[in-house]
């Protein structure tokens, strides 16, 4: 598995995140807020399948493998 999340995607990655994830716990949004795990994992990882379906890549070390 390559990466394909550069390091600005991945930081907006988390910070949008643990946002929807604190407004969650808070009980400012509903349940959907959850979903911010899902960005948050994948800037951990670096390793985004939705960019792998459609072609696309932030990474400028496209190719590597980690």
């Amino acid at each position: 598995m390559s990466r394909n999340v550069g390091t600005i995607d991945r930081v907006l990655r988390v910070v949008v995140g643990l946002a929807l994830i604190g407004l969650a716990a808070t009980g400012k949004i509903g349940v959907w807020g959850w979903i911010g795990v899902v960005p948050v994992l994948t800037a951990l990882v670096g390793f985004c399948p939705a960019y792998t379906l459609l072609g696309l890549t932030t990474c400028p070390l496209t190719g590597r493998k980690t």
